[in-house]
Order: C-alpha cells, then structure tokens, then sequence
C-alpha cells in the first residue's frame, strides 16, 4: 500500500523528466539536422566553385586553342604565298609549270615559272626555272629577254648543271641577232670552260661549221 501511494506520489516527476528527455532528444535532433543541411550546403558551394572554375579553364584552354590554330593556319598561309622555303610549295608550282609547258601551254607556264623565281630560293628549281623561263622566251621569238633569262641563271647560279647550256644559248642567241663574232666568243668559251659537257660538243660542232 505504502509502495503504492510513493509510486503515486513519484509518477507526476518521472513524467516530466521524459518530457524533458523526449524535449532534450528532439531539440538534439533538430541541432544534428540542422549541421547536416549546414554541411550540405557548404558541400554544395564548393560544388559549384569547382565547376565554374572547372568551366572557365575549359572555355579559356579552347580559346587558346582557336587562337593557336588560327595563328597557325595564317602562318602557313603566309608562309606558302609569301615565298619563303616551302619545300613543298617550290614542288608544287614547278611540277604544274613543267606540266603547263608539256601541254605547250607556254603563257601559264611562263607565269609559273616567273613565280617560282621571284618568290622562292632554290638551288636546283630556281635555276630550272631560269632555263626553261629563256627557252620559253626563245619559243616566242623574245630574243633580248630570252637572253636576259640565260645570263641570270649563268650569272647567279654558275655551279649549276645547266649554266654550260646557258652560255651555249647566250651564244645561239647571239647568233640568231645578227652578231656571229660575239656567238663565236661565247661559243670558243663554253668549249673551253665546259669540255666534258655536251654543250661544249655542240658548241664545236657550231664553230667549226663557222670556218
């Protein structure tokens, strides 16, 4: 009986001390979601900074990208029809010239090969380019500039293999121009200068009709 009326008596504390204790868990609950959403959120905006960030490497690398293709697009532009050594631009244009001058399509042949000489240097094709650019001149009865051509290439280009047969035509030249004691000179100095080349036996062969 006596347990009874304390049990009574005790019941109204044991009640509010849960009460307290239910209170005390869900405002720790409330605290712990509120870190978590705190946390969340701080997770969320160094999220997005990362992206941004990560964004504008990105657009900045394609930018730099574009400007390095474009800068060396320009430069290989400038560098093909500016002139300066490409040594497969220089193959390009004298194939396409020795191809205009196959099919005896000797103006656009001209045109390349006046090109090819006053837009690049090349010890072999420069010098080619000055033989055929004289007998293409000599075809079209062009005497004075077909010479001109041969003594550029016999002047600038005198270890060449073809400077023999330059001098040679100088001398043609010079004999079709009504001058056989200048062709004669130049003929009796290709012999003399060129003896092993076929130019000198056909400059022989020319003076000694000339007796």
């Amino acid at each position: 009986m006596r347990f009874f009326i304390a049990l009574l008596l005790f019941a109204p504390i044991l009640l509010e001390s849960q009460e307290i204790d239910a209170g005390d868990i869900l405002f720790l609950k409330v605290q712990e979601l509120e870190g978590e959403i705190s946390a969340l959120r701080s997770e969320m905006e160094a999220q997005a900074y990362l992206i941004d960030k990560l964004l504008s490497e990105q657009q900045s690398n394609a930018v730099e990208s574009n400007t390095f293709k474009n800068e060396t697009s320009a430069s290989e532009n400038t560098f093909r029809f500016q002139g300066i050594n490409d040594g497969q631009s220089i193959e390009e244009v004298y194939k396409q010239a020795k191809s205009q001058m196959d099919d005896n399509n000797y103006i656009d042949a001209k045109k390349s090969f006046l090109y090819l000489a006053d837009n690049f240097t090349d010890h072999e094709k420069i010098p080619l380019s000055l033989l055929w650019l004289g007998e293409i001149s000599l075809i079209e009865s062009n005497l004075e500039e077909s010479e001109n051509f041969f003594q550029l290439l016999a002047t600038n280009h005198p270890e060449h293999w073809r400077t023999p047969h330059a001098h040679k035509k100088i001398g043609d030249i010079l004999m079709m121009s009504g001058n056989p004691d200048a062709a004669k000179i130049k003929y009796q100095f290709v012999v003399q200068t060129y003896p092993s080349d076929i130019a000198s036996s056909l400059a022989l062969q020319i003076l000694e009709k000339m007796e």
